[in-house]
């Protein structure tokens, strides 16, 4: 899988995340992404009180599975106020899982993390979690085709009305409207100091390394892969971000 150029000097050469440089990730990231803090803060609270609603169908403390865990911004969010919880922290890249082992242990978190390296259809293939996110990851699936695997995968590991938050890049590049919006996202990370040349980076990355998908086609593909109250909660320029439950059950406390 090739990803968005990181660390690198020419626009032209893609870099993946197994280069040693995207140790540099978790220190521009909320740079780029208006409202960065804010997209994992409302993911947990979220996933929080669906997990809440539950707690009348069973008493557990949940096991939550987060694809491309790297960054390990999600273990810090959610694993930093939820101590009973344990994750599942899956990523390909060695690199991005030292980095999320780095942060946890820095800010000291107790939860129960284990850590993967390794895709979801390798890693982990049984049907066992309450919970999952897959955050700013889906974009760099380049195929329709891969995307909805990887979205199958996903609801195949999750019991039934379980939560699941999804955050991607999305949008059709060929549109006047996404021509707007990539100037106006320019014009936010230069004035948070991102430089010119890394602005560049990233927008050649667009339709090379990374392959928005209209918002339209995500929720097609969440509903495809067996998921229900389908709704976004966050959005950023061209990010967006989708709550669902996987069905089953009864979700919701109508009391």
């Amino acid at each position: 899988m090739r990803h968005t150029p990181i660390g690198n000097t020419d626009s032209n050469q893609p870099m993946s995340w197994n280069h040693p440089n995207v140790h540099k990730y978790a220190d521009t990231i909320a740079l780029k992404i208006p409202g960065y803090a804010h997209l994992y803060e409302m993911t947990d609270c979220l996933i929080a009180a669906q997990l809440e609603a539950q707690a009348h169908i069973r008493n557990i403390d949940p096991n939550v599975l987060i694809v491309g865990a790297g960054g390990g911004q999600e273990l810090i969010t959610l694993g930093g106020r939820h101590e009973a919880w344990s994750f599942t922290a899956v990523d390909p890249s060695e690199h991005m899982l030292d980095l999320a082992r780095k942060r946890v242990t820095h800010a000291g978190i107790s939860s129960t993390i284990s850590f993967v390296a390794g895709t979801l259809e390798e890693s982990c293939r049984e049907p066992i979690y309450d919970a999952a996110t897959c955050l700013l990851v889906l974009h760099f699936l380049q195929s329709l085709e891969s995307k909805q695997a990887l979205l199958r995968q996903i609801s195949a590991r999750l019991k039934p009305g379980a939560p699941f938050c999804l955050a991607s890049i999305n949008g059709n590049p060929q549109e006047p409207s996404f021509s707007l919006q990539m100037q106006a996202w320019k014009g936010h990370m230069l004035s948070q100091g991102i430089s010119l040349e890394d602005w560049e980076r990233f927008a050649a990355s667009i339709g090379r390394e990374s392959n928005p998908v209209s918002n339209a086609a995500i929720q097609e593909l969440l509903i495809d892969a067996g998921f229900t109250h389908i709704t976004r909660y966050y959005g950023a320029f061209l990010v967006n971000a989708w709550f669902a439950v996987k069905e089953g059950e009864t979700t919701y406390d109508k009391g």
